[in-house]
């Protein structure tokens, strides 16, 4: 099992399983991740920000074991890590985009009523699920901002359902 947070790429969920793994999304934060890797006695996690989670450090939070790991693979293969990553961009991806909002209630809720016919997942925020994009806002804890990801399978896709949800967001693109 591999954990990986809510924020990352399709691709992540895919490449886990077309190698063999279980893949299983997380919710985004230290905490959240150390209780789900207990609960599914998970063997790596990692999120979007970078933080990484290894059982071979006793799931510590270990970031340069990852830059190790990826410096092994450099070697191993001679390649390097825009070929490494290569496989793995399938889709467009927005990064993660904050917005000031007062009522973020008010606008998940809109949000919700909005895009009700999408796979809806209420993990961290609100995330809604199509078959060509998706998209995850989910509040912050520490400041007035909604934080938007989202992916489409084309650059032309995800530039436009990000203009639509900006706008409800109040957001000028």
């Amino acid at each position: 099992t591999i954990l990986y947070d809510l924020r990352s790429s399709r691709s992540v969920k895919e490449w886990i399983e077309e190698h063999g793994g279980r893949a299983s999304e997380c919710r985004v934060g230290h905490a959240f991740i150390k209780r789900q890797r207990r609960e599914e006695n998970a063997v790596f996690a990692g999120e979007l920000s970078g933080h990484y989670y290894f059982a071979e450090n006793s799931y510590a939070e270990a970031s340069t074991l990852a830059v190790l790991s990826i410096l092994n693979l450099m070697a191993e293969t001679g390649q390097p890590v825009s070929e490494l990553v290569s496989k793995l961009r399938r889709y467009a991806h927005s990064g993660e985009i904050n917005s000031e909002v007062a009522d973020k209630d008010a606008v998940l809720a809109k949000l919700k009523e909005k895009y009700a016919d999408g796979k809806r997942h209420e993990l961290d925020g609100l995330k809604v699920d199509y078959p060509d994009w998706w998209f995850n806002v989910r509040p912050s804890n520490t400041e007035p901002l909604l934080r938007l990801v989202l992916e489409g399978r084309s650059r032309e896709l995800m530039d436009e359902k990000k203009k639509l949800l900006l706008s409800y967001l109040g957001t000028p693109e």
